[in-house]
């Protein structure tokens, strides 16, 4: 204990300690502020540009998701969900373009070509079109009550952007 008091006496006797003492724990703060508060880049690139190995995953995805948030409607209970997809994804890869002109006598002839840029040996995808949904079918604990059935069917509708038509919701 005795050691403790005499370099504390030691480091107070700094010049300006209090000042380096702010520093210390100004820098201590905003570090844990980036760490434990700030999201990292790399988990905000994955939730924005969610990688779907198949149509399958995703559909997966789209059911979980939906299942957990109609489940915490008001009256509703359990719920499970099938949504079928039309198709699988569709990817637009980056290009460059070169116009190649000929010339023969009065005739000029145009050819275009396209190539696809690679990167790494990888195609570069510029964007990347999910499947649209053919048909949902929701069967959900409290959707014998209409307007419990009819909270459920405005709330896929707005969740998946598709038509009431497509929705099937049973008890």
């Amino acid at each position: 204990m005795e050691k403790f008091k005499e370099f504390w006496k030691k480091i107070r006797a700094v010049k300006h300690f209090e000042l380096y003492l702010a520093l210390v724990v100004g820098l201590i703060v905003v570090c844990c502020y980036f760490f434990f508060f700030m999201p990292s880049s790399n988990k905000k690139e994955e939730s924005s540009t969610q990688n779907y190995s198949t149509a399958q995953e995703y559909a997966s995805y789209l059911e979980n998701k939906l299942c957990n948030v109609l489940s915490t409607m008001e009256g509703v209970g359990r719920t499970s969900a099938i949504i079928t997809l039309d198709g699988g994804f569709t990817y637009v890869y980056a290009t460059n373009s070169e116009t190649n002109t000929t010339t023969s006598g009065s005739a000029e002839t145009s050819v275009t070509v396209d190539t696809t840029i690679i990167e790494n040996g990888e195609p570069v995808v510029v964007k990347v079109n999910y499947p649209t949904i053919k048909g949902v079918v929701i069967v959900a604990e409290g959707s014998e009550d209409f307007a419990i059935k009819m909270d459920i069917l405005e709330a896929v509708e707005t969740l998946l952007d598709v038509g009431a038509d497509k929705i099937t919701i049973l008890s």
